[in-house]
């Protein structure tokens, strides 16, 4: 029986203040999801003329190729947060798996520091282009892929670092003395333990697969012209940056709210989690 099972529930944080906290990361997130419901022209046809300043035909203005810069952007987030949200949840749940396996195996521990000394020393750029390179014409998913990668031995680190103390925790060695196995050791006593821990490795995981594959748009190792993304937005339309800076603020503003948003949230619902596994301990 693990410990969750056996602890009283004692505090939590006022909701308003967290509700306040998530919401808008929560309203961004959904807003760039359901954006092309509310695009008013398509992302690909010309509207007006190249890096024309905003008017009545186009409210942020035209781009290189006088395309709506307001319903490219509303597009182009989907893709992104899509995206990312994938990367994030992948990363995550390999990390929490394996990082309560390796604190209870000395083998895999020393496999994951390994890895992790390795990932951490490798350039993020570097190691994108090589997985990019290594994979023609893989696109976002190639992007996806080098994200998820580069980001799982470094997380593994953390979870298994978090686990590390729980490992040792009574009800663990008595539970190993009964002769629970492996698997129910590490996903039903030690994981349970570790949502503080989860939560917010979500939530960097997160912010972190939103720079990656922002930077990939930007060096143009994803997404490929004429797709609405954000970044590719940035590179494609920073000539004309003086003609119509909207064309280039306007997702450069996208990305940073969204980054510091989520962050936000997830500062926010981590120490309510930390006090409910307070309780549980």
């Amino acid at each position: 029986m693990s410990s969750a099972a056996l602890a009283p529930y004692r505090s939590r944080r006022p909701p308003v203040r967290v509700l306040l906290a998530v919401a808008p990361g929560l309203l961004l997130t959904l807003l760039a999801l359901t954006g092309p419901l509310y695009a008013p022209r398509t992302e690909a046809s010309p509207v007006t003329a190249p890096y024309a300043p905003p008017g009545r035909d186009a409210l942020l203005g035209g781009d290189q190729l006088g395309r709506d810069v307001l319903s490219r952007m509303l597009h182009g987030g989907s893709a992104l947060i899509g995206s990312a949200l994938a990367v994030a949840l992948l990363v995550t749940a390999l990390a929490a798996v394996l990082g309560c396996f390796a604190v209870l195996t000395p083998a895999l521990g020393r496999l994951v520091e390994r890895s992790a000394d390795v990932a951490i020393l490798l350039p993020p750029v570097l190691g994108m282009m090589l997985i990019a390179l290594a994979w023609p014409g893989g696109g976002r998913l190639a992007v996806m892929a080098a994200a998820t990668v580069l980001g799982v031995p470094y997380a593994v680190r953390v979870v298994a670092s978090a686990a590390a103390p729980v490992a040792a925790a009574g009800f663990v060695e008595a539970a190993t003395a009964s002769g629970e196995r492996l698997w129910h050791l590490a996903l039903r006593e030690i994981l349970p333990n570790l949502r503080s821990t989860v939560l917010a490795l979500f939530g960097l995981r997160f912010v972190a697969a939103v720079y990656v594959i922002s930077m990939a748009g930007f060096l143009q190792l994803g997404p490929q012209p004429p797709a609405a993304d954000w970044a590719l937005m940035i590179r494609e339309n920073a000539p004309g940056a003086l003609l119509n800076p909207w064309a280039v603020v306007a997702p450069s503003i996208a990305i940073g709210l969204l980054a510091v948003s989520v962050n936000l949230a997830a500062d926010a619902l981590t120490p309510a989690a930390r006090r409910a596994g307070a309780g549980v301990r």
